[in-house]
């Protein structure tokens, strides 16, 4: 079972005060505080030293749709040198105000009941011969957990409507902006009331089931920041009972990351986008992940990722995002820090939306990128500079002239190198190289002119000390 230290925080985040939305009919202002409470900060089990973790769509991935399809597909994401499956929701999905018509799919994160599997996605036993075959590679399988808020045709609305948050009215309601007690929009689910203690408990209860009973090995949890901290840490403290798990949090909030094992990079990710645009200086990656460090502490992973289900839905795929310059994205993403992310068809080059609430299948065409992520992940296991955490090196930067489109960096640990430069420029440039004789390209092209190196339009390198 995994170690803790025992810190005690003062979890006096996210106070907002409005009269328009109480959070039950007892209650007349929409508040939350996280309480002074004793939480155990996770020391990473060595496992996780240079794991990588693959998203699942399970219903765009394959043609089927299914848990039994996908499964034929994990030895070739293993080889990928994938160490983490993370499933979205597998749950039925409710029908009672379901986005689409009832006919069609809907939102995977409209929960209408915690312990069943999605009959598109095949049954209970087609889910076990899946995390079977996971485990028979080595390798861990999440799921998706949706802790804020369930469907409406879940039962707990008829059976526990006092697990829910309600309006002065006593109507049970869907869930708000904490920031300004207005609806997100989220009209398909009803939010689930975190100060009623049975409802936790209850929460917690469903959770242990897919760790006792069908064997994953932890949880992504959806908008976790939106749930209070010490229920995440009683929660934690529960399922660890049972075996270690791995805790993903869909946030970027240090006042619950003690309870997790990892957050979402958010800020690093944006942080890409907009020094690609000139409105952030590059000096700035550093930046962010010091303060990362400084916020979460360094035993904390910071999920890195040029996409996800909602980047690629919302914000369109790399390609719209990025143009040419996806595959620097990535190199800086996948070798600067934190464990990074690949998404369910990012290694064919998904270059559309997928649809969110109706079936949509990936078009794998040829794996074009296949090989391109392989050799990046292979790459950060050989190389313990590249280890996520404290486990591996803190990038440092490389003071060489170039050019101010030029970024370059090296990360150092225990005699093991790693010198990775970028070219965030449209046009190719040349540099003086810092490159040791004694080191190897491993990844990218370069053109070598005397002591010059030059790389192209968005190029990039990665180089090993021999």
């Amino acid at each position: 079972m995994k170690h803790y230290l025992s810190i005690l925080l003062l979890l006096g985040l996210g106070i907002t005060s409005c009269t328009t939305a109480p959070k039950d009919a007892e209650v007349s202002e929409c508040i939350h505080t996280d309480p002074l409470i004793e939480v155990t900060t996770p020391q990473q089990p060595e496992w996780t030293k240079d794991a990588t973790i693959y998203e699942v769509n399970v219903r765009h991935h394959t043609p089927e749709g299914t848990f039994a399809a996908f499964t034929e597909d994990i030895p070739r994401i293993k080889e990928m040198g994938i160490d983490i499956l993370w499933l979205m929701p597998v749950h039925p999905i409710s029908v009672e105000k379901r986005k689409q018509s009832a006919d069609e799919l809907g939102s995977p994160y409209s929960i209408h009941d915690y312990r069943a599997v999605n009959p598109d996605m095949g049954t209970i036993e087609d889910f076990d011969a899946m995390v079977a075959k996971a485990h028979e590679l080595d390798m861990k399988l999440i799921i998706d957990w949706v802790p804020n808020h369930t469907g409406w045709d879940h039962a707990w609305i008829t059976e526990h409507p006092e697990y829910y948050t309600k309006n002065e009215a006593g109507e049970i309601i869907d869930p708000l902006d904490p920031a300004t007690c207005a609806s997100w929009g989220w009209t398909d689910v009803a939010d689930l009331n975190y100060d009623n203690m049975e409802m936790r408990q209850a929460m917690i209860d469903e959770m242990v089931y897919w760790i006792k009973d069908r064997n994953i090995d932890g949880f992504r949890c959806d908008v976790a920041h939106n749930v209070p901290s010490d229920f995440w840490d009683a929660a934690v403290q529960e399922l660890h009972k049972v075996k270690d798990v791995f805790m993903l949090a869909e946030a970027e909030k240090a006042s619950i990351a003690p309870a997790f094992d990892m957050s979402y990079g958010w800020g690093f990710h944006h942080l890409m986008k907009e020094v690609l645009e000139g409105e952030k200086p590059k000096e700035a990656f550093y930046e962010s992940i010091q303060q990362f460090d400084k916020d979460f502490g360094a035993a904390h992973y910071t999920m890195m990722f040029t996409t996800n289900h909602d980047e690629n839905a919302w914000a369109g795929p790399m390609i719209e995002r990025y143009g040419d310059a996806c595959r620097a994205l990535d190199v800086i993403a996948f070798t600067f820090s934190g464990m990074p992310l690949v998404y369910s068809g990012q290694e064919a080059g998904l270059d559309r939306r997928l649809e969110f609430f109706v079936k949509d299948t990936i078009d794998w065409k040829n794996y074009d990128l296949q090989g391109f992520y392989t050799d990046l992940l292979k790459l950060k296991k050989a190389n313990p500079a590249l280890y996520n955490g404290q486990y591996g090196a803190d990038p440092e930067p490389l003071e060489i002239e170039g050019g101010e489109d030029l970024f370059a960096f090296t990360r150092k640990k225990e005699g093991n190198e790693v010198i990775v430069a970028v070219n965030f420029g449209e046009e190719g440039l040349f540099f003086e190289s810092p490159v040791p004789a004694d080191y190897t390209l491993q990844i990218g092209e370069v053109v070598e002119e005397g002591d010059l190196t030059g790389l192209d339009k968005y190029g990039y390198a990665v180089w090993t000390k021999n």
